[in-house]
């Protein structure tokens, strides 16, 4: 289809129009990234818990649904990546454990959870059996067992949700691969400018899951001057609707990274508790807590989380804390209990009125954001009386 909104990034990513499906872990599927792509956007896999084999028959199906370029997405924690396994100079994390799964024991007990065994755990989550006896998920060896795949697969565009892809930016370069970062301070969009990526979503504290300590609106304009216009830069965070776009291009983004606004989609891979959770939302209903990863994250608000910061216990680094966390997750999701686990979302969850067809948000994104900025003159035009 054809669109009016147009940047330097349709050209880059062989793109209609500049709007990105974020890399949701789990929820954005092949089905939902296909249906982004086939829409004219970017259709990006949210792959950050994939193993390896699951992650290379993703990126296979991809292929299968749709012609058009795609992206996946990862996480590349530099904590992690250096093998920092303390809990803010106390105890090593691996002897707080025990204690962290108790606690999580205690939860579930208390919530009428059931355990899932392992074949429930891995089904909840939608993990491939084959990576059962894989590295640990969201560790140094997962990242980079992880990585090995999308270089093989030769995927059209690679982002890095968190962390700098320098060690593998030549390979991903001789594949033709276009390479971007999520980044949430100019001091991190410098770094990965020099290290020669394509592309820079600045993503600002309103968005869901890991995000910046900055705000969106403030956060897009310094990126964009820190960088000095040497790569594009996408603007990310609450970003909701075809205002929402506008305003991160008047910003100087060149595009839009969006997340939220597609959970709520029939190709979603979310369960119909969580999407109803998402209709129902509001303004004030996120939070931030590192109860599910380890890090800072913005989330549909939930008992998990409330639970921990009741409780005063602080979640351990990652990957740790995904051990504790994980369990209670699957079993709410399996559960369909959207209350004690709803998924990551950001503040634009106000905005989602229905569950629809990707292809018809995409729309709505587009063409919003044409008509705003068609009627951006209204504010430039003679005085009254001029």
């Amino acid at each position: 289809m054809t669109m009016a909104l147009h940047t330097r990034v349709c050209a880059l990513l062989g793109i209609e129009t500049p709007i990105l499906l974020a890399g949701m872990g789990r929820a954005s599927t092949p089905e939902l990234a296909a249906a982004v792509s086939n829409a004219g956007g970017l259709g990006v896999l949210g792959a950050a818990s994939c193993g390896p084999n699951q992650l290379r028959a993703w990126i296979r199906r991809m292929r299968e649904l749709t012609d058009r370029p795609f992206g996946v997405d990862t996480l590349l924690p530099a904590s992690v990546r250096r093998g920092g396994g303390g809990n803010a100079g106390g105890p090593p994390a691996e002897s707080l454990l025990p204690q962290h799964r108790g606690f999580a024991q205690e939860f579930m007990a208390r919530e009428g959870l059931d355990p899932l065994d392992e074949a429930g755990l891995a089904a909840a989550l939608g993990r491939d059996p084959a990576d059962r006896d894989g590295p640990v998920p969201l560790s140094r060896a997962f990242f980079e067992a992880q990585m090995e795949v999308v270089i093989e697969e030769r995927v059209p565009v690679y982002a890095a949700g968190l962390g700098n892809p320098a060690p593998w930016l030549e390979r991903l370069h001789a594949n033709g691969t276009k390479v971007m970062a999520v980044v949430g301070t100019t001091r991190h969009a410098r770094q990965v400018v020099e290290s020669g990526i394509d592309l820079i979503v600045a993503q600002g504290h309103d968005g869901g899951g890991h995000n910046s300590p900055i705000g969106t609106m403030a956060l897009i304009p310094q990126v964009v001057d820190a960088v000095g216009g040497r790569v594009p830069v996408l603007g990310a965070g609450g970003i909701g609707d075809g205002r929402g776009i506008a305003a991160a291009l008047m910003l100087g983004a060149e595009g839009v990274w969006i997340g939220t606004a597609f959970l709520a989609t029939e190709e979603a891979g979310i369960g119909p508790g969580q999407k109803q959770a998402l209709v129902a939302g509001n303004d004030e209903g996120t939070t931030v807590s590192r109860s599910v990863t380890g890090k800072p994250a913005r989330m549909v608000k939930n008992r998990w989380a409330a639970a921990y910061a009741e409780a005063g216990l602080e979640p351990l680094p990652m990957p740790y804390q995904g051990l504790v966390s994980a369990p209670v997750t699957a079993a709410a999701l399996a559960a369909d209990r959207a209350e004690i686990w709803g998924g990551f979302a950001g503040q634009g969850l106000g905005m989602v009125r229905a569950v629809r067809p990707a292809a018809e948000v995409l729309r709505d994104l587009a063409t919003g954001a044409e008509r705003v900025l068609a009627g951006a003159g209204r504010f430039t035009g003679p005085a009254a009386g001029g």
